[in-house]
This record gives structure tokens, C-alpha cells and sequence, in this order.
């Protein structure tokens, strides 16, 4: 079980890919983003979109798939304080092929909590011709094998 201990500052990964479909965009975009260049390609044909695209809350919900199954899974996580930023760099197009990419930017162990460290990630959701499409950073808690006395 991964705890904070396996965590470098340094420490690079990569997870995926996860394949996005024209029916995956339209089927997020109808429960909780229904805005036209999302639902219809007819409707995104303009100058300013060109073209069908996942929403950029559709895209957080691929990270955090490939997030989970790649960092969480099989960890001591518990949760996170919250997430200092999200920035949206290209559209996700029917038929991308993403991939995450995750960095340790820090890791220190908590002050109120022994039992637990904080983990700082700054992560990329990349296409497969080596764009990032989106960018966040985010800071997790996970568990601690060992705590001083």
C-alpha cells in the first residue's frame, strides 16, 4: 500500500490512455454542462470554437479517473484540502487519446496530524500529440506508515 513515505519530491508518472468519443462528450455535456459546442457539432461549427469539445469540468472528471486509478487506488489516501488550480490549455476532441502525467511538487508531513503527510501534485492531462490540454495542481493527504513519538 503506497502511504506519503513513497512520495519524492521529483517523482514523475504517467497513466492511460483513456480514449474520448463524440457519444462521451455529448452524454457528460447533457447531464451537467448542456451548452450547445458541447451537445451538437452542428451548433460548435463556429469560428471561435471550430468544432465539437468536451466541457473543461468533463475533462477534471477524466483526470480524476485516470488520478484514482493511477495514485489513490491501492494508497493510504484521505482525501484533500482542496485544489489550488485548474487551467483548461487546448479542447478535447472527439477521438483524443489522453494521458496523465503527475509530478510531486512537495511533501511534508502534517503539523496538527502525525498520522498523516501532504502531498502537493501538479498534474497534465496531454493528447496523444503531446499537448497538455489541461493543467492542475492539487494537494492530497494520505496516511503515514511510521509517526515519531
Amino acid at each position: 500500500m503506497r502511504a506519503f513515505e513513497d512520495f519524492k519530491v521529483g517523482d514523475t508518472a504517467e497513466f492511460g490512455p483513456l480514449t474520448v468519443t463524440a457519444a462521451d462528450i455529448k452524454s457528460f455535456a447533457a447531464q451537467f454542462d448542456p451548452q450547445p459546442m458541447h451537445l451538437d457539432e452542428a451548433a460548435a461549427q463556429n469560428p471561435i470554437v471550430g468544432g465539437l469539445f468536451a466541457s473543461g469540468l468533463h475533462t477534471v472528471c477524466m483526470h480524476m479517473r485516470l488520478f484514482a486509478d493511477g495514485v489513490l487506488r491501492g494508497s493510504t489516501s484521505m482525501g484533500s484540502p482542496g485544489v489550488e488550480e485548474v487551467r483548461y490549455l487546448a479542447p478535447v476532441r472527439a477521438g483524443d487519446r489522453l494521458m496523465l502525467r503527475v509530478e510531486v511538487l512537495g511533501a511534508r508531513p502534517s503539523k496538527s496530524r502525525p498520522e498523516m503527510g501532504l502531498v502537493n501534485f501538479r498534474s497534465y492531462m496531454v493528447n496523444a500529440d503531446g499537448q497538455p490540454v489541461m493543467q492542475m495542481t492539487s494537494t492530497l493527504m494520505f496516511g503515514r506508515r511510521e509517526v515519531a513519538p
